[in-house]
């Protein structure tokens, strides 16, 4: 085995494998999975297949993968949350020191609500001069307006991303505002998600989606939401109030 320490160089790759279809990896990302000695996949505690490894599956093979337990659906203990996190970064300083070069595939982008955030802040203070990466992915807003038709932004139009984890209170400010509303993270208060639309007169014209570019992926509009419980990783697009025509916001 070469000797790592000779290199003089740790690298750690944030790699966004985008919203869960295979195809919407970029070639940048599928390079960077590739180039890495080891892929760092998240996993639950429960040990199911995340979609981040189902879709690096397509492109690198099993052997280099190696499945780290981030107890993903802990949102309530912090504690545990915390001790799973510091785990994880002491496993992955791990593969660092062993293999020099290590990619962290996740869902999205890893700038963007990502447990990769966590990860290179504990890596980071424990292996001395490593090096942090990041390559883009496609977020599910992205694709949620392709597939669905809306348009996220217009001329002047700002863009608001909510997660609704910080509360519906946040969202209903944010409906208050001139341009598109994006909300993630709101499968359990579905209900609440829906009133603030419908309060705030922006429910005709919202879509939903979940599960995208996937085999039970569902995409409708936001009307037909009756209130239960939708999946965690649920995304939602307000789309802003358009009456000035067409290039009306230029």
């Amino acid at each position: 085995m070469p000797d790592v320490m000779s290199s003089g160089e740790y690298r750690l790759v944030g790699v966004g494998v985008g919203p869960g279809d295979p195809e919407l990896v970029t070639v940048k990302g599928v390079n960077a999975l590739r180039a890495a000695d080891v892929v760092v996949v998240p996993v639950m505690d429960t040990g199911e297949r995340g979609r981040a490894e189902a879709t690096v599956l397509h492109y690198v093979p099993g052997e280099k993968v190696v499945r780290v337990v981030f107890a993903l659906n802990e949102r309530t203990d912090r504690a545990r949350r915390e001790a799973a996190w510091d785990a994880a970064g002491e496993r992955v300083a791990g593969l660092l020191r062993e293999h020099g070069h290590v990619a962290f595939a996740t869902i999205g982008d890893p700038n963007v609500y990502s447990t990769f955030t966590y990860l290179a802040q504990t890596v980071a203070g424990a292996v001395p001069g490593l090096v942090v990466e990041t390559v883009p992915g496609i977020t599910a807003m992205q694709d949620l307006a392709a597939r669905s038709g809306a348009v996220l932004t217009e001329g002047t139009e700002p863009l608001t991303l909510v997660p609704v984890t910080a509360g519906s209170g946040v969202l209903k400010d944010a409906l208050q505002g001139p341009g598109t509303v994006v909300a993630y993270k709101f499968g359990r208060q579905a209900a609440e998600v829906v009133a603030a639309l419908r309060d705030s007169g922006r429910l005709d014209g919202a879509v939903w989606g979940s599960a995208l570019g996937l085999p039970e992926e569902s995409v409708r509009p936001a009307a037909e939401l009756d209130g239960a419980v939708l999946p965690y990783l649920s995304t939602l697009i307000a789309p802003a109030r358009r009456d000035g025509g067409r290039g009306g916001k230029l």
